[in-house]
């Protein structure tokens, strides 16, 4: 059974990345702050910091990237400078303590012509790297203030760093449609719209799968942390209540969320079906992973564009994706959809009996992923934004008064 969802309409034409065209520019020193750098061994940030620095380099820029709890000390990593810099082990503090430093060694050091700084928690930092006369664009990921592993008081902090960043920074850079209409919505201020780019995979390796007892097309695939907002619970209760033959294999871990976490396993009982793997740090099993997969689930719902989402449209997997705007987007209506554990039940029956179906998925959503999410336009948009940054080109005039709710009619024409 096919579900078809209707299209979002968005107010206005979105910029894809593969509109964006070249500048010609002349070689920028540009410094990436605010990520656990490179080598990119954690999530979306590193990978972005890592597939658009060496292209960068590669282009005849210089790049630092500053990084934190390297297993290496390497000073360069495909020809970017790597600055290692420590950081507080507080789940509170260290992403905040490493970005402090490094904004001092910033400051204190040779001023690049740009800093591209990952995060909108950081925003404190960036009046110090402005003042040095540093130009400063600000990546404001998703929608954080709303992930359930911060308290109330991370909450409160996030939606302040929010609105501070959309005050301070010289440019905002936004990775999905959703998140640039949000800023719009909220603030009243323009966005640069630069998503993520995917990983095309035409081969993986079997040996990994074979050596968890799996099959090439014969399991459903789970990647993501065990927190509320990516539904990993439904998925587990829609999964255990289908009659689904093959095997559902959860990656992911939950450091900050044990209630949660005895929630999901309470949920898979004792079904044997139903294996989960932890953490799985090694790329290339990851990368099978995902290409031998019937079908990957994704329930993530607050972020922007998703690189697990994009790693999987670039295996040729198909998806079965959270109903959210942000997921329709990325996909292109390319995939399925569940807004309750009963969706996903459906769906689980539904490809494993028409499989046909569940490769024509795959096939146009890696059409998708090669058409739309290129990692060489991704870090030509990046480029260009720089070279802006470094002759001036700011919002700050514009924005340095903004406040929560100066979208005002935007909001009201957005809602209909």
């Amino acid at each position: 059974m096919v579900i078809e969802y209707p299209r979002r309409v968005d107010a206005e034409p979105v910029r894809l990345a593969h509109d964006v065209r070249p500048r010609e520019t002349r070689t920028l020193d540009i410094a990436m702050i605010g990520t656990r750098g490179v080598p990119a061994s954690y999530g979306g940030f590193e990978t972005a910091v890592e597939e658009i620095g060496r292209r960068l380099v590669e282009r005849g820029h210089g790049v630092t990237v500053y990084t934190r709890g390297s297993q290496t000390r390497d000073r360069t990593y495909l020809g970017m400078k790597v600055v290692h810099l420590p950081a507080l082990p507080v789940k509170q503090l260290e992403t905040l303590s490493h970005t402090g430093l490094s904004a001092v060694h910033a400051v204190l050091g040779r001023r690049p012509d740009a800093a591209f700084v990952f995060n909108a928690a950081n925003s404190p930092f960036l009046p110090a790297l402005r003042a040095r006369g540093i130009p400063t664009a600000l990546h404001m990921d998703g929608l954080e203030w709303k992930r359930s592993k911060w308290g109330r008081r991370g909450k409160a902090y996030y939606r302040w760093a929010e609105e501070f960043g959309v005050r301070t920074a010289d440019a905002l850079v936004a990775d999905a449609p959703g998140i640039s209409e949000y800023y719009d919505r909220e603030f009243g201020v323009p966005t640069e719209l630069i998503r993520y780019g995917a990983p095309l995979l035409e081969h993986a390796p079997v040996d990994g799968v074979h050596a968890l007892g799996l099959a090439p097309g014969g399991y459903h695939l789970v990647v993501a942390r065990f927190e509320p907002e990516n539904h990993v619970l439904e998925i587990v209760e829609g999964y255990r209540a289908s009659a689904a033959l093959r095997p559902l294999v959860v990656v992911g871990s939950a450091p900050y969320a044990a209630e949660y976490t005895e929630r999901i396993r309470a949920a898979a009982g004792d079904d044997p079906r139903i294996r989960f793997l932890g953490g799985v740090y090694d790329q290339d099993l990851l990368d099978a992973l995902y290409f031998h997969a019937l079908t990957y689930v994704h329930g993530h719902s607050v972020g922007g564009t998703n690189p697990s989402l994009l790693r999987a449209m670039g295996a040729g997997t198909a998806v079965v994706a959270y109903d959210v705007g942000f997921n329709h987007e990325t996909l292109d209506e390319h995939g399925l959809f569940f807004a309750h554990a009963a969706d996903a039940t459906r769906h689980f029956t539904a490809l494993e009996n028409d499989l046909p179906l569940a490769g024509a998925l795959g096939a146009r959503g890696k059409m998708r992923a090669a058409s739309d999410f290129r990692w060489d336009d991704v870090a030509t948009a990046y480029e260009n934004l720089a070279a802006r940054l470094a002759v001036g080109e700011s919002i700050h005039g514009q924005a340095r008064a903004a406040h929560r709710g100066a979208g005002g009619r935007t909001a009201v024409s957005a809602a209909r």
